[in-house]
């Protein structure tokens, strides 16, 4: 990632932030493609989408890959992450990126857009309590149009199955070990990366100011979101996608 150093290269600084994520989950990928086929046979090819908490965009970018005729409007409050987004994206009018914070009752307000087809959002919610998260499900289910959708991708725990759980998590480390091992690097020294680049260094630091460290939520189960999901205003909600550590929950309004 030389190029990266200047702070210029944001094509760089999006594929590092993919392969250290997927050092996490490596069917981060999967996730991503079963949520566009979702998106596609719910709403169509030409979505206009709010791409929730959307750190660098990264489901704007596969989005408009697939779906040259989309829109996306992405929403966080990160602003290292924001800073790559809107670089990686500068000059491409069908993305718009709006910094907000998804805690605040009046974060809606700041959408260029009052309804979208879709709202996405992946490994990004999990640092949300259960009751802010339900709040958020329902300011969500009003952006939604009548027939749209909903998709969370996230850790979601299921504690009535330990053993499974604990099986599952020390695979997973053990495949995380293996890929440190070979030269992967972790969510810690990719932020120590990006606090030295004389680009990103300052909102790095900014972010580390609103934030602190990395914090998880409750991380409740599956079955907790889609119900939540219904009392918030959605006909149907129900898990379409699952890996023994992650599950995504779609929402038809």
């Amino acid at each position: 990632m030389a190029e990266a150093a200047t702070g210029t290269d944001w094509q760089s600084w999006q594929q590092s932030w993919d392969r250290q994520q997927e050092w996490y989950m490596p069917d981060r990928e999967e996730r991503f493609r079963v949520m566009l086929d979702m998106v596609e046979a719910v709403v169509g090819p030409e979505p206009r989408v709010l791409d929730l908490a959307c750190g660098t965009g990264s489901i704007t970018d596969r989005l408009l890959a697939r779906f040259p005729g989309a829109t996306s409007t992405g929403v966080d409050l990160d602003p290292a992450l924001l800073t790559i987004a809107r670089g990686t994206f500068e000059g491409d009018g069908r993305a718009t990126f709006v910094t907000a914070d998804l805690k605040d009752p009046a974060w809606t307000e700041r959408l260029p857009h009052t309804s979208y087809d879709a709202v996405l959002t992946a490994t990004a919610l999990h640092w949300l309590h259960s009751e802010p998260l339900a709040t958020l499900y329902g300011q969500v289910a009003g952006v939604v149009r009548d027939g749209g959708v909903f998709m969370n991708a996230d850790h979601m725990i299921d504690t009535a199955t330990p053993r499974i759980n604990a099986a599952e998590r020390a695979h997973r480390h053990a495949a995380m070990d293996r890929a440190k091992a070979a030269g992967a690097v972790d969510w810690r020294e990719w932020w120590d990366l990006m606090a030295k680049d004389p680009v990103l260094a300052e909102p790095t630091a900014e972010r580390f100011a609103i934030y602190g460290e990395h914090a998880d939520g409750d991380m409740p189960s599956a079955d907790w979101h889609a119900r939540t999901l219904r009392e918030a205003g959605f006909g149907e909600a129900r898990a379409v996608w699952a890996s023994p550590s992650d599950t995504m929950v779609l929402a038809l309004k």
